[in-house]
């Protein structure tokens, strides 16, 4: 079995046998290295997001290593950029690290002095990296716009997964069953994207006459149809410079299909009636219900669509499968309610705790939003009268372990939203010293702030 890479090198120099030389060194090494004779050919290579280093000679035609290090630190100043030179003395190595290279290295070099260079100088790139993505994530979840709440495995895992993507020009699908949030999901990715500034365009296919669908879609020219008196500017042209939504996409009509590939291919439309093609920068967000590879298996769907629109892949776990999220979306939804609505928000008892979490919520968020808003609007019976038939008791496929953790969990969680998060109150009502406190919400991924 192949290790993993430790890192990806680039290196440029216009000497073939220097290139050779340091390409076999390094992947001796175990470090994936790719190589280039002219600094202009690595430049359209690399981009902030740029996982690796730059090896590049100093002496080179057309552009030089200083040129060409200039260039990246204007794409990325954290780039490391090692600099080799034959010519090199003290004063231009000097000039070199001044100017921001990562380190200066004469020809011929030692093997161990490169070798922990290039070390080091991947390391310090691995760590921008990683910083970067967590000062993402941090602003990510406390700026406005929405918000993907839970802190169970599964939604953990997808977030990472959009959070890994936000900015990534690659089209999306999403699944996930009816009321789980796909639209949400949707503006997550442009809302806290470099498109934020642009329009969001949402369309369900499944809500359009397929006789005007492409006109909806790809815009017409004024007479392209009849009762087409002017210009219209389809959602694709609307949404240029930002993001479509394209939800319930399964209900595409097939002879739409061919056209909709074709715009997704070559990132152009036509309007109807029209003979010029209008550029499109827009991400694509597809989402559906349903199976398409089913659906496709079935001639109801066309492979190739499913595999372009595919490029990302994001599942939305139902309700039932993330249990431990619940009391905190219904808190959520609840407290939004509460300020909607005016009216004062009465902390669930564990009974009606034990019945949220005993339900399987088929219409999955949307239904607890729902029940929330009932509660806020309606008083606890009210709410809770469509449960009741429900047993009081946790899962019945739960081992004791699991109950006895679902239970001291929402103890916590109960004690924490009647105490507005205070520490030292809900110390008090659980008779809990404050590091056993801290321990169990520790545990069970329990955030103050999320009660304050």
């Amino acid at each position: 079995m192949l290790n993993t890479p430790l890192g990806t090198v680039f290196v440029v120099d216009d000497e073939q046998h220097i290139r050779i030389a340091i390409e076999q060194f390094l992947e001796l090494q175990n470090f994936q290295v790719r190589c280039f004779s002219r600094a202009q050919d690595l430049l359209s290579e690399v981009d902030e997001h740029f996982n690796g280093i730059i090896i590049s000679d100093i002496n080179m035609p057309e552009m030089d290593g200083h040129q060409l290090m200039f260039k990246l630190h204007k794409l990325d100043s954290d780039l490391p950029v090692v600099l080799l030179t034959g010519f090199g003395d003290i004063s231009m190595a000097v000039k070199s690290m001044r100017n921001g290279a990562y380190d200066f290295i004469e020809k011929p070099f030692d093997n161990d002095h490169f070798l922990d260079t290039v070390k080091r100088a991947i390391d310090k790139r691995n760590l921008v990296l990683e910083n970067r993505k967590l000062r993402r994530q941090l602003e990510t979840h406390s700026s406005p716009g929405p918000r993907i709440l839970g802190n169970s495995p599964a939604i953990i895992q997808m977030r990472n997964i959009l959070d890994n993507v936000l900015d990534a020009p690659a089209d999306i699908m999403i699944n996930g069953e009816t009321g789980t949030g796909k639209e949400l999901v949707a503006r997550y990715l442009h809302d806290h994207s470099v498109r934020k500034n642009k329009n969001f365009v949402a369309l369900n296919c499944g809500a359009i006459p397929e006789n005007i669908i492409e006109s909806e879609l790809f815009g017409a020219e004024s007479g392209a149809y009849t009762g087409a008196n002017k210009r219209r500017i389809g959602k694709f042209e609307y949404a240029n410079g930002g993001t479509i939504f394209l939800d319930e996409i399964e209900s595409t009509p097939m002879s739409l299909q061919v056209k909709l590939l074709r715009v997704l291919e070559e990132r152009k439309i036509v309007r109807l009636g029209a003979n010029d093609s209008i550029a499109l920068d827009v991400r694509v967000i597809a989402a559906t219900k349903i199976n398409l590879l089913e659906l496709c298996e079935q001639g109801e769907f066309r492979h190739d669509l499913y595999f372009r629109l595919n490029l990302v892949d994001v599942k939305i776990p139902p309700l039932r499968e993330r249990k431990e999220d619940i009391p905190l979306l219904f808190l959520h939804f609840a407290r939004d309610a509460s300020a909607r609505y005016r009216r004062e928000l009465i902390p669930l008892s564990q009974q009606q705790i034990a019945s949220l979490l005993n339900n399987d919520w088929l219409g999955n968020v949307r239904e607890l939003r729902n029940l929330a808003e009932r509660y806020v609007l309606l008083g606890e019976h009210a709410a809770f009268e469509q449960q009741q038939d429900n047993s009081m008791t946790l899962h019945s496929n739960m081992g004791l372990a699991e109950r006895v953790g679902f239970y001291e969990r929402n103890l916590i969680q109960d004690a924490l939203v009647s105490c507005n998060g205070s520490i030292k109150d809900t110390m008090e009502v659980l008779s809990l010293p404050r590091k056993t406190l801290y321990d169990k919400m520790k545990k069970y991924d329990l955030q103050r702030k999320e009660y304050e």
